[in-house]
């Protein structure tokens, strides 16, 4: 390592001086080297208020302090952000607690269990995912499913606020909980207590729950999942690893007796291997005390049992599998290279990860050049250094690509690879992606006390599961600003050299489709293919950064001519002299955001058929074609250190733009906004690009199972109507470069009837000379035009078709329904949003409750305005052939029986505290309210709604019986399509 100078041994000094509360004589809890979660090697940044530095009297105090630590500061451990408190029981069991009001009066509240499929038994595979279900099934305090009846009827929604998931090493349960009520959160606390401790599996709930499982199962069968099963052996080759999958194996999880399950809780659910993890507005004495009470009565058992480690045994020799599959719409292959991996434990270590970091970023900066080439040598590649599983870290080089071109998509990642062994990077990379990083630490700094509790919690799951380190958004800043800065451009290139090995611990996998025509390369091929590449010489990179200004000319700035507010939303709309309308809401919700949405009527819908193609490419095409004469590449690099994004797109019936910007690079956006207007670039290497790498996504689409449901679903609603479906290879080449421009320069041409939203962090003083200069200035040739209705409808009556299609053993439904709908009268539009929320809960009720039937089902429900008024309802589940008819005809009698009046007000209530509370937290929201009052804008809505007060009127007067009437007009018989997918006979006729 090279010289630290007095400066940054001082700054380490004033880092570590900020140490966490702690309740015992623990640092930091820390969890044995095999304990692991699925992470990146990159380490996690934090938002923050505000950037500090700590100076005056407290230098003096931390400089004593460090009077008494090792010489070398790099051997400090990794500092804990001070706002934690932390503590371990005497019984084993880890605590966390951090006081944030992100959002206000919620808790994030969390246990960590150092225990998954890795420790099951060979007659156990599966069963700590099935535990973990079971948590949701019975409890001490809880019977049945009165847990989730219970959080909904306090606002929580199953899925988004409560959850959980299981993975090699470890479960993890989550769940948001509501703190303006100490009887609410007590009951979350005791949720977490009966999860810990008191799980009851009763026999007739584990049968139930076992078709759950078995269904989640069925709906990861692809053919991902069975290559994937073909080749893990090799990949982790003599580990126990490769024989437990977390979702385990059909015949245990039918059959496994009740005993396999509550034996595992017995063995591995237990305080030494747990963690308890509060994060939000809460008293942080109040809960320490609380997790006490709780959980410090809860013993280890007596015949405890030792966790073990399992490793990854070392193979002198590459190791390669070949794997094919019919449905696989993708040819893969990546070549691993394996090492052992570190815990970030000391400063060394953490600096050790940002060389790694800075190397990850700038190789794969170089890979996305190379994708974005006229002819693109793959679809997608990847190049990095991280987390595998496990102990097991992997340098990994990865491509996918279309048909026959994966040994050129190969080729071209590894030489990129041997450029970095041969030349290294260079300078200019170096300086950019360090300026990057500090940037990105800085911004998180800036949101420090405006990060998610939820964000927060699992950072604290991670440190305590994997050991991953866990300062504070400002101490990351700070030690980002300490530490990229010494990181040389020497010790980076040399990393190349430590990962790329010849032969040990080396792993090749190759996946595709299985055609006789298209054969994928043999083993001997690859192994060629690495000594070819190694065998070569490769010019050095270059790189290619344009010097000037992004904006040549201000613009002749516009003027604000009329000015009107909404004082109850605090929202101004100012009308510029050229015509646009913008809408401003300041907000302090974020200390560093701004947001803006800017749309206008029209869209694609406005084109002919002939030049839909065109039309329909154009903002993905302009995307990537950068601005003015800058291509995307030196855009890119232009924005290094900034945190913007302005993306225009052209929908059906809107063109617009949206993005997001930080307070200091706001101009910038702003700046980019009126380029896009007035400056897009025409690229034809972009162009080719993306038309290239369409046309190998499409070459085998269709044989993907899931693909062929849409397309069949689309077809049978919309017939062959030319807007609707995924285009062919032969309706790509209808579009043109040259329409591509004349569509977007069209669309672009007059602002005037553009509107405006920004919301964030700014005062109207602050951002009118930024919305003047560049949105004022932008052009208007006052052209009043709106979108056109292109007559892709639902069809109308009843459609009922099944077909046969994929390998694998499970169903595909699709229920729908449409019809008419007045989208002016407010309360139906919420009555026909309560009534999905209802018929949600009576599905998942049935379907996955009672009957086992499905691991979930989809419901979704949209009341329209254009291009037709009307509203639509679609369910979707996946399900065992043998049972598809009786869970049709499960939601359809649940249907029925809301339609006869089957809602009561016990239910209703669950749904109108969801809304409330969702409404709550979204009211806090900048991304929110800038949809929200794009909404508000075009489609003319009351601007009142949005608020509270006048919100929870509206759906508390909404009735049962108003529910009923909504589902009489929603499902009518005589308006359904139903497309169920079986799958294809077997050589058996199974």
């Amino acid at each position: 390592m090279k010289h630290i100078s007095f400066l940054f041994t001082l700054t380490l000094i004033l880092i570590l001086g900020c140490t966490p509360k702690t309740a015992t004589t623990i640092e930091a809890p820390q969890a044995p080297t095999e304990e692991v979660v699925h992470t990146s090697d990159e380490p996690k940044s934090m938002p923050a208020e505000e950037t500090r530095t700590e100076l005056g009297g407290a230098v003096a105090k931390k400089m004593e302090k460090a009077a008494q630590t090792p010489t070398d500061p790099m051997m400090q451990s990794v500092p804990l952000d001070p706002r934690v408190i932390t503590g371990k029981l005497d019984n084993g069991l880890t605590y966390y607690i951090q006081k944030n009001e992100k959002p206000e009066e919620r808790a994030e509240i969390r246990l960590a269990v150092r225990a998954g499929s890795i420790n099951e038994d060979d007659d156990q595979k599966g069963l700590a995912h099935f535990v973990e279900h079971m948590a949701f099934n019975g409890t001490m305090h809880f019977e049945k499913s009165e847990l989730i009846d219970y959080l909904q009827s306090v606002g929580t929604r199953f899925g988004a606020d409560l959850n959980a998931y299981t993975s090699f090493d470890e479960t993890v349960y989550m769940l948001q909980v509501r703190t303006d009520s100490q009887a609410i959160f007590d009951k979350g606390m005791l949720i977490l207590e009966d999860w810990a401790n008191a799980v009851t599996f009763e026999d007739e709930e584990i049968d139930k729950e076992r078709g759950v499982v078995l269904s989640e199962l069925r709906s990861g069968l692809s053919a991902q999942e069975r290559m994937r099963n073909q080749y893990l052996p090799t990949l982790l080759h003599g580990s126990k690893y490769a024989d437990r999958l977390p979702i385990g194996t059909k015949e245990i999880l039918s059959g496994a007796p009740y005993d396999a399950l509550k034996r595992f809780y017995r063995d591995w659910y237990r305080p030494d291997l747990m963690s308890v993890v509060v994060v939000g507005d809460v008293d942080v004495e109040e809960v320490e005390k609380d997790i006490k009470e709780r959980f410090g009565q809860i013993a280890n058992p007596d015949d405890e049992r030792e966790r073990e480690k399992y490793g990854f045994p070392d193979h002198e020799q590459t190791l390669v599998s070949i794997t094919k599959d019919k449905e696989a719409n993708f040819t893969t292959a990546q070549v691993m290279y394996k090492h052992p991996h570190k815990p970030v434990k000391d400063l060394k270590d953490y600096r050790t990860s940002l060389v790694r970091n800075t190397y990850n970023r700038m190789l794969n900066n170089r890979l996305n050049e190379l994708r974005q080439a006229a002819d693109p040598p793959f679809l997608y590649g990847y190049s990095g250094y991280g987390r595998f599983v496990g102990n097991l870290d992997t340098y990994t080089a990865y491509v996918t690509s279309g048909e026959g071109e994966v040994m050129k998509g190969l080729a071209s990642v590894l030489t990129e690879n041997k450029r970095v062994l041969e030349h290294g990077f260079t300078a200019s990379e170096l300086d950019r992606t360090r300026i990057e990083m500090i940037s990105e630490a800085e911004t998180t700094a800036k949101e420090e006390d405006k990060t998610q509790s939820g964000t927060l919690a699992m950072q604290y799951v991670y440190n305590f599961l994997n050991e991953n380190p866990v300062p504070s958004p400002t101490q990351r800043f700070q030690l980002a600003q300490a530490l990229l800065p010494t990181i040389s451009l020497e010790e980076v290139n040399a990393l190349a050299k430590s990962w790329i090995t010849d032969g040990e611990n080396r792993v090749i996998i190759v996946t595709g489709p299985d055609k006789e025509d298209v054969p994928l390369p043999a083993e001997e091929d690859i192994l060629d293919l690495l000594k070819e590449v190694d065998m070569k010489s490769v010019e050095p990179y270059e790189d290619e950064v344009a010097n000037v200004p992004l904006l040549g000319e201000d613009p002749d700035a516009g003027k604000v001519v009329d000015t009107k507010t909404l004082d109850d939303l605090a929202v101004t709309e100012w009308v510029l002299s050229n015509g646009v309308q913008v809408i401003l809401k300041p907000s302090d919700f974020q200390n560093d955001e701004i947001r803006f949405n800017a749309f206008s009527p029209g869209g694609h819908s406005i084109y002919p058929d002939e030049d839909y193609r065109s039309a329909s490419l154009a903002s993905a095409i302009l995307n990537q074609s950068g601005i003015a004469d800058f291509d995307q590449i030196q855009l890119q690099k232009m924005m290094a250190g900034k945190q913007l994004n302005v993306s225009p797109y052209i929908s059906e019936l809107e063109e617009g733009m949206s993005g997001f910007s930080t307070i200091k690079d706001l101009e910038t956006m702003f700046q980019l906004i009126y380029m896009y207007f007035t400056d897009p670039r025409k690229d034809p290497e972009a162009y080719q690009s993306i038309i290239s790498r369409q046309k190998q996504i499409l070459q085998n689409y269709l044989v993907d199972p899931r693909n062929y449901y849409r397309e069949k679903v689309s077809e049978i609603k919309y017939g062959d109507h030319k807007r609707r479906g995924v285009p062919t290879a032969e309706e790509l080449d209808e579009a043109s470069l040259d329409k591509i421009m004349e569509v977007y320069n069209d669309r672009f041409a007059d602002a005037s009837d553009f509107s405006f939203v920004f919301v964030g962090n700014f005062t109207l003083d602050s951002i009118r000379p930024l919305v003047e200069k560049y949105i004022g200035s932008l052009p208007n040739i006052e052209r009043e035009e709106d979108w056109k209705d292109v007559g892709a409808h639902v069809a109308e009556g009843k459609h009922i078709e099944r077909f046969s299609y994929g390998a694998a053993p499970k169903t595909q439904v699709e229920m729908s329904w449409s019809g008419e709908m007045d989208w002016d009268v407010e309360a139906d539009r919420r009555k026909h949003n309560m009534l999905m929320e209802v018929l949600r809960n009576k599905l998942r009720e049935s379907m996955r409750e009672d009957k086992g039937g499905v691991y979930g089902v989809g419901v979704r429900g949209n009341v329209s305005k254009i291009p037709k008024e009307g509203q639509s309802v679609s369910l979707s589940f996946n399900a065992d052939p043998d049972r598809v008819d009786e869970l049709i005809q499960t939601a359809l009698d649940d249907i029925q029986k809301i339609k006869n009046g089957g809602v009561s007000e016990e239910d209703l209530q669950k749904v109108r505290e969801i809304l409330k509370q969702s409404r709550i937290k979204n009211l806090k929201e900048n991304r929110y309210w800038a949809n929200a009052l794009k909404s508000l804008y075009s489609y003319d809505l009351d601007p009142n709604m949005i608020l509270l007060e006048n919100y929870l009127p509206v759906i508390e007067q909404i009735s049962p019986e108003d529910i009923v009437d909504m589902a009489k007009r929603t499902f009518n018989p005589e308006n359904y399509i139903e497309v169920v997918m079986m799958p294809a006979a077997d050589a058996n006729g199974k």
